[in-house]
């Protein structure tokens, strides 16, 4: 079942991003990993910051977590982690889709540059790359991380985001 955390959800939350995140071990820049990677005061610090967590629960546990956050005229997918042990088992898309309907405006996801396979994932469920110049755009204009980090991510757009720019170009895939 998909539902809303709460704050008695943050260990919780902490453990499966920190536990799922080891797979950006040894993948992204060196000097971008740290451990854990996302501490307790950075998770605080986005709750409080608009972040709201969606987790999908299992028997009593949380297996995967995912975040919407409004900013301005759209909504971003934050920190979206499953348990390595229940990846590929549809964790990530029920989310997702879940969080699709909880929003009319365009949706965007930020993640690094070399995490391929996050990128596939969003690529799989509707999301498309929107090109260099403006991935630096947006991620300047809508998040608040360090240059280096807009230096090696990426940013995929929904239909809805590239409809209101009046893009209906068949989607492109990012260079494999």
């Amino acid at each position: 079942m998909i539902r809303a955390c709460t704050e008695a959800d943050l260990d919780a939350i902490y453990a499966i991003v920190n536990e799922a995140a080891t797979a950006y071990k040894g993948v992204i820049p060196a000097d971008r990993w740290k451990e854990p990677y996302m501490p307790m005061a950075e998770l605080a610090h986005e709750v409080s910051s608009g972040v709201s967590f969606w987790g999908y629960e299992e028997g009593g546990r949380l297996l995967g977590v995912m975040g919407l956050q409004p900013v301005q005229d759209v909504c971003l997918i934050r920190h979206a982690y499953v348990l390595t042990s229940c990846q590929k088992q549809g964790v990530g898309g029920r989310l997702l889709a879940h969080l699709k309907t909880l929003t009319s405006r365009p949706l965007l996801v930020g993640t690094w540059a070399a995490a391929w396979w996050a990128i596939r994932f969003y690529e799989k469920h509707g999301f498309r790359p929107v090109g260099p110049e403006e991935t630096r755009r947006l991620l300047r204009q809508y998040w608040t991380i360090p240059d280096r980090q807009v230096e090696t991510s990426v940013v995929l757009a929904d239909e809805r985001w590239f409809r209101a720019r009046g893009d209906t170009a068949a989607p492109t895939a990012l260079p494999r």
